[in-house]
């Protein structure tokens, strides 16, 4: 349930906008972005392009944003990315001040290994909830060491922050431990042989 840290950016203004303004911010390593939220202006800038891509490995990442020497809290809420590249084109921004909450999809971390000849399904990678801004975890840790075949973990089961509220359905089925397929199947067939040596032997024996 690691806590991401609040990440410290410097921005540059930007003036200028459009495709063709964007395509120059790109190729000097530079990513547009737009910030809005609680009733302000929209303030363009542009981000640094290789900081801004490795503190976006992580989900809900909150930037410390220097605009011309003045900070600005505000939660990554978009990324636009090229479909083909996957290269981030424009970042939106949400304004965000200390203590304030917002609504974030958390993701889920699975831990250990479930019983012998069993495996997890994560039916719900991520769920919802409403926590303090410069407090959103980076995700929550769900531990499956030993869970055996039919065992259900839903989102009540998840333990949150402290100051967090579960806002994903309670019985939002998050992992199903289970028996693969395949096993399943090749027990089944081994049943059948069984069967059909059993009733080959019986056939035999009366015919004698």
């Amino acid at each position: 349930m690691a806590k991401p840290a609040v990440n410290h950016i410097v921005t540059d203004a930007r003036e200028s906008f459009g495709k063709g303004a964007a395509r120059k911010l790109r190729a000097l390593g530079k990513i547009p972005a737009v910030i809005y939220g609680h009733g302000t202006d929209p303030v363009h800038v542009a981000l640094p392009g290789h900081e801004i891509a490795l503190i976006l490995r992580k989900s809900n990442q909150i930037l410390d944003l220097d605009i011309n020497g003045k900070s600005q809290l505000a939660l990554v809420k978009d990324v636009q990315k090229d479909p083909v590249r996957q290269i981030i084109e424009h970042i939106d921004l949400v304004v965000v001040r200390k203590g304030e909450k917002v609504i974030v999809d958390v993701p889920i971390h699975v831990t250990g290994e479930t019983a012998p000849g069993t495996i997890y399904n994560l039916d719900a990678p991520t769920i919802s909830v409403e926590a303090e801004a410069t407090h959103i975890p980076e995700y929550f840790t769900v531990d499956i060491e030993g869970r055996e075949e039919g065992e259900h973990i839903y989102a009540k089961d998840i333990t949150l922050v402290e100051g967090a509220t579960l806002l994903s359905e309670e019985d939002l089925l998050v992992i199903l431990v289970s028996v693969p397929r395949a096993a399943v199947e090749a027990d089944a067939a081994e049943e059948e042989a069984a069967e059909g040596a059993e009733e080959a032997a019986a056939t035999e024996e009366a015919a004698e």
